[in-house]
């Protein structure tokens, strides 16, 4: 369901399949393991593979947001489908997580 890769001090996490109530504890705990070195400021998260999130999705990436943020962090997201993108409109995530565009994800 994840792949990662850190650069720098970025780790960026492709999810794929659904992020929802009945795998939403699994990818809380790997994204925190993924994010626990505090070298880690960015977390974007690539949602190309992703079919389907609900509200627990929206938990487990508002968490994420706020320990990173705590720590001078940000949170990012690329290649959201059209489902997942009025999941952002509607829960207001999009109003503290960036929808970044190729260029900015690549930088």
């Amino acid at each position: 369901m994840l792949q990662s890769i850190r650069d720098g001090d970025s780790m960026i996490v492709r999810l794929a399949g659904e992020l929802d109530h009945y795998c939403a504890q699994s990818v809380r705990r790997e994204l925190d393991r993924l994010i626990s070195d505090p070298g880690i400021r960015w977390l974007i998260l690539d949602f190309s593979r992703l079919q389907f999130m609900d509200s627990s999705g929206i938990g487990v990436i508002l968490g994420r947001y706020r320990q990173l943020r705590d720590r001078g962090g940000q949170v990012g997201v690329v290649n959201m489908n059209e489902h997942v993108s009025r999941i952002f409109r509607m829960s207001g995530m999009g109003r503290v997580i960036r929808n970044l565009d190729r260029k900015e994800a690549a930088q």
